[in-house]
């Protein structure tokens, strides 16, 4: 019960703090809302199917985080990052330091996969502008 009064009061903090600070950058708000959204689903989806199920959870808690936070272009991007990164970070972190670690290890996964997903989508869309710009001269 301990731990579940802690993932909801750590849920909370980082609501008030993603309406809070307003003009942090994208890639701020793309991590820390796929990192939620990778916990949560990890913690779900191990009450709901043990350690198969909160990988599943966090693949999909992660993507699903990414995806919303994102904008239109890189949601896709940033949604497969979050929810690989997601599912990698709680095996490390599980094997690591057991079912805490496996939280810590999936939030901080989901939420580099998501960014680094986010990333390669704008470097991929500024490449496709220069060549298109190249192929009209």
């Amino acid at each position: 019960m301990k731990l579940n009064a802690l993932f909801i009061s750590a849920t909370l903090a980082a609501a008030s703090m993603l309406t809070a600070n307003a003009h942090a950058d994208n890639s701020t708000r793309v991590a820390l809302t796929s990192a939620l959204g990778s916990v949560a689903g990890t913690a779900v989806g191990k009450q709901m199917g043990g350690n198969t199920g909160a990988m599943i959870g966090s693949a999909v808690g992660g993507a699903g985080g990414a995806a919303v936070s994102s904008n239109r272009r890189d949601r896709t991007g940033a949604a497969i990052g979050g929810g690989l990164g997601g599912v990698g970070g709680y095996t490390v972190g599980k094997n690591m330091g057991g079912s805490n670690g496996g939280y810590i290890g999936s939030a901080l996964g989901a939420a580099g996969g998501a960014v680094l997903g986010k990333k390669v989508s704008q470097d991929r869309h500024a490449d496709q502008r220069k060549y298109r710009k190249h192929r009209r001269r």
